[in-house]
């Protein structure tokens, strides 16, 4: 149980609520569970109701905190409708944008329906979020907003071309968004995760791959919160980073075409989307 009495700046700042898109699974969930044991009371937002009442349930018992359920699927044009009932009369003072989801394969070969879902999931539900309630936490002077990109949002990505497009909107939104609410109280922070054990590499349709636990992803973005506008989690993906920075995009982006041509298998429809 969080000890309420104990001043915490952390939470002093961004809560009392956070507000948690794709929490069903995987990064959004342990943003909950971080979040939870430092006493926020969450807003946990996805399609999937009976993961959302398991997670809900069990945070509830294990820190005494409050979860409201806002089931909501973000690639509907009127998502936000459902997101504004559930947050009604409560004060959000962090929003983890993490829902998200992606394709592997050919561009062409995957259905136009899919491909504009992801857009809609991946970056035009951030925005909507991120305006309505960046400027809630602008009018108080606080709070904070993170968005959940990835390391393939820094270079072209071969065979996951829109993924890594949507990743790379989510990184340069993100980091000039964070300049601009800094100077109005508000933080911002692009986490960029590299292969992560969650369901994303099953529902995109790629072979397992090196992958670095969900814990340490969220820890290292909770801890750069306030104090960086982008963390690349883990060292090997700040080393590829890093050192993909020195060559010209172009040969990256050919390098890593002829590397992945044949890793991702394409499925057709995909599954359920990781963390929703």
């Amino acid at each position: 149980m969080p000890d309420q009495s104990r001043h915490d700046p952390f939470l002093e700042q961004y809560g009392p609520w956070a507000l948690v898109t794709g929490a069903s699974s995987g990064i959004g969930a342990e943003f909950a569970c971080q979040l939870a044991s430092r006493g926020f009371h969450l807003v946990i937002a996805a399609r999937r109701r009976e993961r959302l009442d398991a997670l809900s349930e069990r945070l509830e018992r294990a820190h005494a905190i409050e979860v409201k359920i806002a089931v909501a699927d973000l690639a509907a044009p009127d998502f936000m409708e459902r997101i504004l009932t559930v947050t009604d009369g409560i004060e959000v003072g962090l929003l983890v944008n993490n829902a998200g989801f992606g394709v592997a394969g050919k561009f062409l070969d995957h259905s136009l329906e899919r491909e504009l879902e992801l857009l809609q999931v991946n970056c035009r539900a951030p925005l909507v979020l991120s305006h309505v309630f960046g400027k809630q936490m602008a009018d108080r002077g606080r709070g904070g907003i993170v968005l959940v990109s990835s390391v393939v949002g820094f270079l072209g990505m071969p065979f996951m071309s829109h993924y890594a497009a949507s990743k790379g909107y989510e990184l340069l939104f993100g980091e000039a968004l964070g300049f601009e609410l800094k100077r109005v109280g508000v933080d911002v922070l692009v986490v960029c995760p590299g292969g992560t054990e969650t369901e994303f590499q099953e529902v995109a349709g790629v072979r397992p791959m090196s992958t670095m636990s969900v814990t340490p992803v969220v820890a290292q973005a909770l801890r750069a919160l306030g104090k960086k506008h982008t963390v690349i989690t883990g060292m090997r993906n700040r080393v590829f980073v890093g050192s993909a920075r020195f060559a010209p995009r172009w040969l990256m982006t050919k390098v890593l075409g002829t590397v992945f041509e044949g890793f991702g298998r394409k499925r057709e429809g995909g599954g359920e989307r990781e963390g929703e």
